[in-house]
């Protein structure tokens, strides 16, 4: 049976990763599961400055997920590269690091400063950063910005890039076609979907942000479908997130078009459930007699 999968000429020994901003890099999850048996750590993201984040709270659970607001609070490139990224080296894993930034020239700084690392095999470009030159919309919610940016990258990149789209967006397939024109190796979708809660006793927000990203269970059909429709629209391989628990699920993606899956929301709640989504897949292919995973990817029909 043979699990594995490759993306833009990087193979992975079997297609369940961390979803970024889940796992941190691993660290925290290293005496709770065995990293080793993971396709690739996927990091929590890096950009060129240390971002101090959102003013707390920034976490709330609601019905079927969670709310979160972190901003994306990180250490900076230089001192990932000092720690975390010999850490994640002790592992037979491979390394994918998500990359974020403020404007255009933010995320070339990273990207350059990452290249310089061979341990890493991809970056994961998250285009769900506000766009500060643009008023603060995210690179990712217009196709034209969404192009000009993959462009802008692949020329300076020296590892694949994935861009994780947004369903922030009115036609998934439009941002997948853009991401696609310009030249990204790969798509991963989908990130959070903005949402909100009110502490109803207290008559206020329940996160300082007001407003923040819902991820888990409950978006889970959304994120299929947006996943097939992706697929539909492009040629590029397609990491699939969004609410997986369990091997089934995981499953639904891969039939809707995805080479791989991201566990995200899930590992706060059990910090096995990608190990679980392994074995659920390997259960599954054995009860269906499917022999390679590139069999299912896509193979809905009707």
């Amino acid at each position: 049976m043979n699990i594995q999968t490759t993306i833009a000429g990087v193979t992975f020994q079997n297609p369940v990763m961390t979803a970024s901003g889940t796992f941190g890099s691993g660290m925290e999850y290293s005496e709770l599961m065995d990293i080793n048996r993971l396709g690739a750590v996927v990091t929590k993201g890096v950009s060129n400055v240390p971002w101090p984040g959102n003013p707390t709270p920034r976490v709330a659970e609601v019905h079927g997920g969670m709310l979160n607001a972190i901003g994306l609070q990180n250490p900076g490139v230089e001192l990932f590269l000092q720690r975390d990224i010999p850490f994640l080296k002790k592992f037979d894993t491979k390394i994918i690091v998500n990359v974020c930034g403020r404007t255009v020239e933010d995320y070339v700084e990273v990207v350059e400063r990452l290249g310089e690392e061979p341990a890493i095999s991809m970056l994961e470009i998250n285009v769900s950063c506000p766009n500060v030159k643009e008023g603060a919309i995210a690179f990712g919610q217009r196709a034209e910005v969404l192009f000009g940016i993959t462009q802008e990258l692949k020329r300076h990149a020296k590892q694949p890039i994935i861009m994780k789209l947004s369903p922030n967006v009115t036609d998934i397939g439009e941002m997948a076609k853009a991401a696609e024109a310009g030249g990204a190796d790969a798509i991963s979708l989908i990130n959070t979907i903005m949402g909100m809660k009110i502490d109803i006793r207290r008559r206020k927000f329940a996160l300082a942000n007001k407003t923040g990203g819902l991820s888990g269970p409950a978006i889970k059909p959304v994120a299929v479908r947006m996943v097939y429709q992706a697929a539909q629209a492009v040629k590029i391989p397609i990491i699939g997130m969004g609410g997986i628990a369990t091997g089934d699920d995981a499953i639904e993606f891969i039939l809707a078009g995805a080479s791989a899956v991201g566990i995200g929301a899930m590992n706060f709640a059990d910090p096995r459930t990608a190990e679980f989504v392994l074995d659920g897949i390997e259960f599954y292919m054995r009860r269906y007699g499917v022999e390679n995973l590139s069999d299912l990817v896509g193979a809905v029909e009707g």
